[in-house]
């Protein structure tokens, strides 16, 4: 009886009734890649903007720009906020981002409306990256998965994400007769519901009753691997500009070179090389990071060379080939990047140095889409994509082999 009194007495804060860590791992991992592909559905989809509105080739790359920028901002000022607000109320918040993003593609026509939406969903992916990552790597252990598997998933998530998002953005746009709305209706059910779902899923970080004063998030350099640190930024800058190029202008090329017009090729091309990125770094994963390097700058090279050569002779299975195993290399060279950074930064400062790597990086999804669409509108598509793959071909085999030599 005095227990029974003690209980009553004392009232207890009822806790939401939440999932395993196993399945929560799956629920993350599903919104992750589902965020990742929602960012890239619209890449088959800006030649039909651009023939409903009528604006230049210049103007997508700058759509595209708009999601590198808000990426960016996000990563800056937001990307490490999940250490101490939780990793759940993070990752609902990227999801109710892009739920957002999603309302404003249907909702605000014109250019203006596509600019900004391509820019909330940059928002939403930048803080999301690493949250999800981290989640699943702490929810993957709870559960005795190793952190090896881990990430494997995390690896499919996020590229795996990003190359489904362009094959379902095309296969809706061909199979619907509403290409501008069906998509994003879609996806946003989709973010919406799995909202519901990962609000269950369990927290990993205990959050703190007192929260550190806030700052967006430091980007050092390290003092003792500084030679290294620019070497895998390049590297890692490289392999974005080609990610970029392939996500904001593959079809511009599909159109210009090969007179190809189909939605859902347009959604395949960029498919191939970022599932190719995926799958070479899950095959790779036990190689040093040496034989990784010259492994991919290997690979890199040879498909970069195999997409000039494509541009030469007309060639879309040689498009599509050499998109495939220059996005391999990539994949496998930007992995490598951030393990060479991790490998000379001190650890009190390991993230922020790989948040150096990262703004780098996404610099170049910017700046290089930029210039090529720029170049799209004084010389051939033919010349363009030749001196594009041999500009890339020469930063990745440069920067890799500097890394190589640290």
């Amino acid at each position: 009886m005095a227990t029974m009194t003690a209980t009553l007495a004392a009232p207890v804060r009822a806790t939401p009734a939440r999932l395993p860590h196993g399945a929560g791992f799956w629920i993350i991992a599903l919104a992750f890649a589902a965020q990742m592909a929602f960012c890239a559905v619209p890449t088959p989809l800006y030649a039909i903007y651009q023939q409903r509105d009528g604006f230049p080739t210049i103007l997508v790359t700058v759509v595209f720009a708009a999601y590198a920028v808000g990426v960016m901002l996000s990563l800056y000022l937001a990307g490490h906020v999940s250490d101490w607000l939780g990793r759940r109320r993070v990752i609902l918040a990227a999801l109710l981002i892009q739920v957002l993003a999603a309302v404003l593609f249907l909702a605000w026509d014109g250019l203006a409306g596509l600019v900004v939406a391509r820019f909330v969903s940059g928002l939403g992916i930048g803080i999301l990256t690493a949250t999800a990552t981290a989640h699943l790597s702490e929810l993957g252990a709870a559960t005795n998965r190793s952190q090896g598997g881990a990430a494997i998933v995390s690896t499919f998530a996020n590229l795996g994400g990003i190359g489904l998002g362009p094959l379902v953005g095309g296969m809706l746009a061909t199979w619907s007769s509403r290409p501008l709305v069906v998509p994003y209706v879609v996806f946003a059910v989709l973010l919406a519901a799995l909202a519901v779902l990962v609000a269950f899923v369990p927290e990993t970080v205990e959050r703190r009753e007192e929260r550190p004063a806030y700052r967006p998030q430091r980007v050092a350099v390290p003092a003792a691997g500084r030679g290294a640190f620019w070497a895998a930024s390049a590297a890692a800058f490289g392999a974005f500009a080609v990610f970029g190029t392939f996500s904001g202008l593959s079809s511009t090329f599909l159109v210009g070179i090969l007179g190809q017009r189909s939605h859902l090729l347009a959604g395949v091309a960029p498919f191939l090389v970022f599932m190719a990125a995926a799958v070479a770094q899950v095959v790779t994963v036990r190689l040093g990071t040496r034989p990784q390097i010259g492994l991919s700058i290997a690979l890199a090279v040879t498909g970069l060379a195999g997409l000039g050569v494509a541009a030469v002779v007309a060639s879309l299975p040689l498009f599509l080939l050499g998109g495939a195993i220059a996005g391999a290399g990539i994949g496998i060279l930007f992995r490598g990047a951030l393990a060479s950074v991790a490998a000379v930064a001190a650890p009190e400062r390991r993230g922020e140095a790989l948040a150096g790597v990262f703004l780098i990086a996404y610099a170049g999804m910017t700046v290089p889409p930029l210039l090529t669409a720029a170049a799209l509108s004084v010389w051939p598509a033919v010349g363009v994509l030749v001196g594009l793959a041999a500009f890339a071909a020469v930063l990745v085999g440069v920067s890799g082999s500097r890394m190589l030599r640290r």
